[in-house]
């Protein structure tokens, strides 16, 4: 996942909104989400990458979401690496409090090749990196986060994190205007361009919200809505070569939200 958005408390009727693209090389299989029955994915909502068997994007039964992208620098991957994709479904499968969950994998972080790991649940929202030290709260409002830290102000996090929190301050409640921003083409000019250490021309491909290059592109876009009474919606959809639409997976579900949540930071 390349581009997340997401909004804590800032909204008249949900708690939680989360609004994402993920963008990967077409070649590389995915299944879409599904509620898995069994293994790592047992009560666990997520899509499936099928070379490495992870996912990007989870969220479970109790309300607990997480969400992975990689950290762009410009450098090769160590191919010996554990997969960034186990990430959020360990997150989901621990019994332990949030914090104590990221802090655990944050421990274990040299394992991996860059990652950003953010989840979120009804006690409230942390964000944990390879590339940063400890375990960060995320605070009530609207936030961003890329292929750098949480909040870097790329222009494509800005201009969607922009659209999600003028959508939370209308009140709005249809995702479509979610789905119009995550799908939005237009790059930057060069020099609002990050410096990641790729080549100019593909800083310029992937300055979009929504990418369409060659054999790499937003393979979904997907919205997530937790409302105060614990109802959950769910929509991902999904693209293929040249951004074209591919399909479309609908969930609705009853998170089990914890008595502490009254009293939640973000609450």
């Amino acid at each position: 996942m390349c581009l997340a958005v997401i909004a804590l408390a800032a909204h008249p009727r949900y708690t939680l909104v989360l609004a994402t693209n993920r963008d990967e090389f077409y070649a590389r299989p995915a299944t879409p989400a599904a509620w898995g029955t069994d293994g790592v994915f047992a009560g666990i909502l997520a899509g499936r990458d099928q070379e490495a068997g992870g996912t990007w994007l989870g969220v479970d039964r109790r309300g607990r979401v997480a969400f992975v992208t990689n950290v762009r620098q410009g450098t090769g991957r160590d191919p010996r690496a554990r997969s960034r994709g186990e990430l959020a479904p360990r997150l989901l499968r621990s019994p332990l409090p949030l914090t104590a969950a990221l802090t655990a994998i944050a421990h274990e972080g040299a394992a991996y090749n860059g990652f950003n790991l953010l989840a979120a649940d009804a006690t409230g929202a942390g964000w944990t990196s390879n590339r940063t030290a400890g375990v960060h709260a995320v605070t009530p409002g609207v936030h961003g986060l890329s292929n750098a830290a949480l909040d870097t102000p790329w222009p494509k996090v800005e201009r969607t994190k922009a659209a999600l929190a003028h959508w939370c301050a209308r009140g709005a409640d249809d995702a479509e205007d979610l789905f119009t921003a995550l799908t939005d083409r237009a790059g930057a000019a060069d020099a609002e361009l990050p410096a990641t250490g790729v080549p100019l021309a593909w800083e310029r491909v992937l300055a979009a919200p929504f990418i369409v290059g060659d054999g790499y592109g937003t393979r979904c876009s997907t919205v997530l809505t937790i409302d105060r009474s614990g109802s959950a919606r769910f929509e991902e959809r999904s693209f293929g070569p040249g951004g074209d639409p591919i399909g479309t997976r609908r969930e609705a579900f009853q998170v089990e939200m914890p008595i502490a949540i009254a009293g939640a930071p973000w609450r």
